[in-house]
């Protein structure tokens, strides 16, 4: 049969097309990056009731990286921290919205600007570090939760990020503000953080065996915000706040007269006798430590200051001092314990510095005088 005739019979014959492709499951980020895609067609036909087939060859290509993430703040209102706190936590989630599994670097940024929260940004945490959620508990544990980026996330899943700091004893203001930044790194290596990924050219040719690397996020916090679109990264916002800017603090004071040379029970106030004054520091706000308590006292005429007689840290009630503290050097160099005392001859002034006092605690200081 000549060429012609073949083809006549053919075209007079039926045929159909099938095509048969195969592709892995995929997730709400879609199919994984570097998944292998291929598809095969058949054809089936019949040629004067005679059955015949015919496949393509195969069609084979690869699915491209798709980055994309999502970062927020985990905060609905600012962080409640106070003066002089060590460790206050504001806290995040970061989640890849990629179609791979990636690292994450994590840094942390206090220049906030305006009008990205409500309320002012007044002053800095010192000390700021950023750590990822170990456990997943949601809680900072400081012992447990030690690594500083966000190691081989899933696709679709989260983690929680925390941004530590210490509060200053005496801030500027009542609002620290800060913003966390997570930027998309190379996954594959569990334990060390990725190279930071570089988009493929958006005027490079696609190739259908190569994962091409696709910047696909949006600008995460807004036009406000330091974030653009497809930047691989995500930027949010929290803010900690000072509630309590005063507490409850009161002090009392007695005097005890210790000795009068005369009676060994029942001493009395007579010249030459030995009065020791009691000061008993509460602070009565639970939660809230006072830092920095200066108590100054400015000894009675007639009388004189007893040289090393002040001592700090004891336990008073009442006014009453009923264990005496660390004994102070009267020059007001350091002694025993965290508190320092003086004695300024000049002013006759007794001071009694206590460096924190917690919130329902009481320290009390004493000193002694001699009746002239």
């Amino acid at each position: 049969m000549s060429a012609t005739g073949a083809r006549r019979w053919l075209l007079a014959g039926t045929a159909t097309l099938a095509s048969i492709g195969t592709a892995h499951a995929q997730s709400t980020t879609g199919t994984a990056a570097g998944t292998t895609i291929t598809n095969t067609a058949n054809a089936t036909y019949t040629v004067n009731g005679t059955p015949g087939t015919a496949q393509s060859n195969t069609a084979t290509f690869v699915v491209d990286k798709k980055v994309n993430l999502t970062v927020i703040s985990n905060q609905s209102s600012p962080t409640q921290i106070n003066l002089g706190q060590s460790g206050a936590v504001t806290t995040f989630q970061v989640t890849n919205n990629t179609n791979s599994v990636q690292d994450f670097q994590l840094t942390a940024s206090q220049t906030i600007l305006t009008g990205i929260l409500t309320g002012s940004d007044t002053f800095d945490l010192t000390g700021l570090k950023i750590y990822v959620d170990a456990n997943n508990n949601g809680t900072y544990e400081p012992g447990t939760d030690t690594v500083e980026f966000i190691d081989e996330l899933a696709p679709d899943a989260h983690a929680t990020v925390f941004v530590v700091g210490n509060v200053p004893a005496s801030p500027t203001g009542t609002m620290a503000q800060v913003g966390l930044k997570a930027t998309v790194a190379a996954g594959g290596a569990s334990g060390t953080l990725g190279t930071g990924l570089i988009p493929t050219p958006l005027n490079t040719v696609n190739q259908d065996n190569q994962v091409d690397v696709v910047f696909a996020d949006t600008d995460n916090d807004g036009l406000l915000g330091y974030d653009t679109i497809a930047n691989g990264a995500g930027w949010a916002y929290a803010a900690y706040e000072i509630g309590v800017t005063s507490v409850n603090l009161s002090v009392v004071k007695t005097a005890t007269v210790i000795s009068d040379g005369v009676s060994l029970t029942n001493p009395r106030a007579l010249p030459g006798a030995i009065v020791q004054y009691c000061l008993t520091a509460t602070n009565a706000t639970l939660l809230t430590p006072a830092t920095g308590v200066n108590l100054t006292d400015v000894i009675p005429a007639n009388t004189t200051y007893v040289p090393g007689s002040i001592t700090i840290g004891g336990i008073g009630a009442g006014g009453v001092c009923l264990i005496n503290g660390y004994v102070q050097n009267d020059d007001g160099s350091q002694a025993a314990g965290p508190y320092v005392g003086s004695f300024n001859a000049g002013t006759k002034t007794v001071t009694a510095t206590i460096p924190t006092l917690l919130g329902g605690t009481a320290v009390a200081a004493s000193f002694r005088v001699t009746i002239n």
